[in-house]
């Protein structure tokens, strides 16, 4: 798919980041951070972007994906505070610590329109899920709360399994009983690595709405 983004290039100090944002608001798509289960929550447009944004992601291990999900239309119905997301691979090092300082930075940015490749990100998936059953699997999403903003950090393989997760979704979702009414329904979940000892699974609950209009 094509997605239409903008596209950042600030400094900290010496180093020259590379950060994209979609060009427009996704403003029917609403997300909680998971403590431990969050939800996030969608109609068409805004799971078929967050698909493909992090189909996007898992082939850039060099740029940070930005989506500012507290821009959209507040949902009525969920639980938490609204955050904002950001994608970077486990690699590039960002301290969510640093994301303020560096957000401030962005400026006006430039125009982008970047394909992703379907086949490739259909293929890393399974090559992850694949890898899961192994007794020494850790290619696991881990995910950090700062500054209303979650942050998803991630290998290629894991951002591109959760990339057919939001496709499935986007697919599966409407066409589950209700969905044509507005009532919301859950399409899928999306974990990431879980907390030491034991406890409650992380994960985001991702539910399809369809907009009332």
């Amino acid at each position: 798919m094509r997605l239409n983004l903008t596209e950042f290039r600030p400094r900290t100090g010496p180093r020259e980041h590379r950060v994209v944002r979609p060009r427009h608001t996704l403003r029917h798509t609403s997300l909680t951070a998971p403590e431990p289960i969050g939800l996030l929550l969608g109609d068409h447009d805004g799971l078929r972007q967050l698909a493909g944004l992090f189909s996007f992601a898992a082939s850039s291990r060099h740029t940070i994906v930005h989506v500012p999900l507290r821009d959209g239309i507040p949902p009525d119905e969920g639980w938490g505070e609204r955050v904002d997301l950001v994608l970077a691979h486990h690699a590039y090092g960002l301290r969510p610590s640093k994301w303020p300082g560096l957000r401030r930075a962005l400026g006006s940015g430039v125009p982008l329109s970047v394909g992703t490749d379907e086949a490739r990100t259909r293929d890393d998936a399974e090559a992850w899920r694949r890898r899961q059953t192994y007794a020494d699997f850790r290619d696991e999403l881990r995910h950090a709360t700062h500054a209303r903003t979650l942050f998803l950090f991630g290998s290629r393989d894991a951002f591109a399994r959760t990339a057919v997760e939001l496709a499935w979704a986007d697919d599966w979702g409407p066409r589950q009983k209700g969905a044509d009414t507005g009532a919301s329904v859950l399409a899928t979940a999306v974990s990431t690595k879980q907390p030491p000892g034991g406890g409650h699974p992380y994960e985001l609950l991702v539910c399809f709405r369809k907009p009332v209009r």
